[in-house]
């Protein structure tokens, strides 16, 4: 027996028949993922004709990012009309088409919903501002100035100065922790939630399968408005005011769980639908266990640990996973490494050097954690940070910052599918939203998809052999003792256990696994997959492995995770 019993899912009494669980969840940006009415902007169509080729992946489902009727001022995330569809992006024959067509390929559909602002268009808002007797009068977040007229509080926005704009028609300040277009919705309003779960029962009646919830965590607002502290964070760590606090009231407030649960009702009236939860902040972890608590809210929540991580290091895996390790009433995690509001993680964590190859370590590493590994679309091409001129950028955040952040809009630049075709085959338009970087053309998928040797080619060979493994899907996890830049885990299944271990520093590493694991041949590493070899001592630099066990190790002496 085991010196440290670990349960597995069915074991622990989970329900393991869940589709959701441990399935890999391709995010589609829409705007930049095809476009095939030669606008230059991707569209729904252009989802649908994708869709062959992400199956092929061997992924689980998609996640498309917004594409509602927007003025685009935060490209989909100022929703203006909730259950309408923004004509550059197509119809809902188009949307329609991209159901039928994912679920005929195997595939779900999760979609976003923006339930903390909408844009300053949305017919809502521009009733509320109307005075301050209008039906929807209190839907938003209004407050009047202080005597010398300044703002209600010092709340800061994510993009810069003050979360407070002054409205004439009101003659009162609205709340935007985002964008000045972005009002709050007053969420503690039962009128606005019940709009809200609404919006969500109209797609999951045009048959989503469930729901990425952008930002929750600041869709409720301290009503007092009382000053949030100052956070500390030295000045020269600092890009924007926002971090200058810790966001104690206008974010985070303890009214949020009881909301989730109304939407968790909401979706237990359709079957088999999925929900996960963005939470950002600097101490995550508590909000996280709170929205997917006891199975009466949310199903799974990712954070920004390795979005916004500088450097890939064991020290911050180890921490990560130590956080969200399957304890009692705790939810499911999802775990993603770039997405559209975050530069790309191959240049983050490489600095040019070895990229091939840790594009490689990542998506194996990636898909070797608990939960659900979410891929965003050209990880698995490998690719690096698009190059966007200072005269071409379009992010608020990258423009105040320039130069001294990589900004979202070089993770957003279009994706490379044919190579040697205007703008890499993403369009053919003359010009296209946002310029394709040229060195993205060597990446296309036309070259890779027929390179047995590609990124692509690694990805589905990878995809495939952890679709085989029970452990590697919803299999427990028990971290092992290693040396400094190594972080090794076994994850643990009555089908037998697969040891996954990753030497994430510039040194070679001599290290022998406590298990029975030795002597047995890999199924993965950061070079192949099914490569047939056994385990040696020494982890080559930034290098790992998926070994199977053969059957149920006993670990031996552990580290606590």
């Amino acid at each position: 027996m085991n010196r440290f019993q670990v349960l597995t899912g069915a074991e622990a009494g989970v329900d393991t028949s869940e589709w959701w669980r441990g399935a890999v969840i391709y995010q589609i940006y829409p705007r930049s993922f095809r476009d095939t009415n030669n606008d230059g902007i991707g569209d729904l169509r252009g989802i649908v004709e994708g869709l062959d080729y992400i199956a092929s992946l061997g992924v689980d489902g998609i996640w498309i990012s917004p594409f509602f009727t927007s003025p685009m001022k935060d490209f989909g995330y100022d929703v203006a009309d909730y259950c309408g569809i923004d004509p550059s992006y197509g119809s809902f024959e188009d949307f329609d088409a991209i159901i039928a067509k994912a679920h005929d390929l195997g595939l779900k559909v999760i979609i976003d919903q923006v339930y903390s602002h909408t844009s300053d268009q949305h017919a809502w808002f521009q009733e509320s501002r109307q005075n301050r007797t209008n039906p929807k009068a209190d839907w938003y977040v209004w407050a009047d100035a202080k005597p010398d007229g300044s703002p209600p509080s010092n709340w800061q926005s994510v993009f810069g100065g003050s979360a407070w704009q002054w409205d004439g028609p009101r003659k009162q300040y609205y709340l935007h922790n985002f964008l000045t277009s972005q009002p709050d919705l007053n969420v503690h309003n039962g009128e606005v939630q019940d709009a809200l779960l609404d919006v969500a029962r109209f797609w999951l009646d045009r048959g989503v399968d469930g729901f990425r919830l952008d930002a929750l965590n600041f869709s409720m607002h301290d009503t007092e408005l009382r000053d949030n502290p100052p956070s500390g964070t030295p000045i020269e760590q600092v890009t924007r005011p926002f971090d200058m606090q810790i966001r104690q009231f206008n974010q985070s407030h303890p009214d949020i769980p009881g909301f989730i649960e109304r939407i968790r009702a909401t979706i237990d009236e359709y079957p088999d639908r999925f929900t996960v939860a963005e939470v950002g902040g600097p101490e995550p972890l508590e909000e996280m266990k709170a929205f997917t608590a006891d199975g009466k809210r949310l199903d799974s929540a990712y954070n920004f640990d390795f979005l916004y991580a500088e450097h890939l290091t064991a020290d911050v895996v180890r921490k990560t996973l130590s956080q969200w390790d399957g304890g009692p009433g705790e939810g499911w995690p999802s775990w993603a490494f770039s997405n559209h509001d975050a530069p790309r993680a191959i240049t983050r964590w490489t600095n040019g050097q070895d990229v091939e190859q840790i594009a490689r370590l990542n998506m194996l590493l990636l898909c070797s954690l608990r939960g659900n590994p979410i891929i965003y679309q050209g990880e698995e091409l490998g690719l690096p940070q698009g190059h966007v001129a200072f005269e071409d950028l379009l992010d608020p955040e990258a423009i105040a910052n320039w130069p001294h952040t990589l900004g979202r809009d070089g993770a957003r630049t279009p994706v490379p599918w044919t190579s040697g075709t205007p703008h890499a085959g993403f369009s053919n338009a003359n010009a296209t939203w946002l310029k394709l970087d040229p060195a993205h053309d060597a990446y296309s998928i036309s070259n890779q998809v027929k390179d047995p040797a590609s990124m692509v080619t690694y990805t589905r060979k990878l995809l495939a052999v952890r679709a085989a493994q029970p452990a590697l899907i919803d299999g427990a996890s028990q971290m092992l003792k290693s040396p400094d830049g190594v972080v090794a885990f076994l994850r643990k299944h009555s089908a037998g256990d697969v040891l996954c271990a990753f030497n994430l520093s510039d040194e070679a590493v001599e290290w022998n696994p406590p298990v029975d694991c030795l002597g047995k041949a890999t199924i993965a590493t950061e070079q192949s997959v099914e490569k047939g070899e056994h385990i040696a001592s020494t982890m080559p630099r930034r290098s790992g492995y998926w070994a199977a066990c053969g059957g149920v190790c006993d670990p031996g002496e552990l580290k606590a995770s």
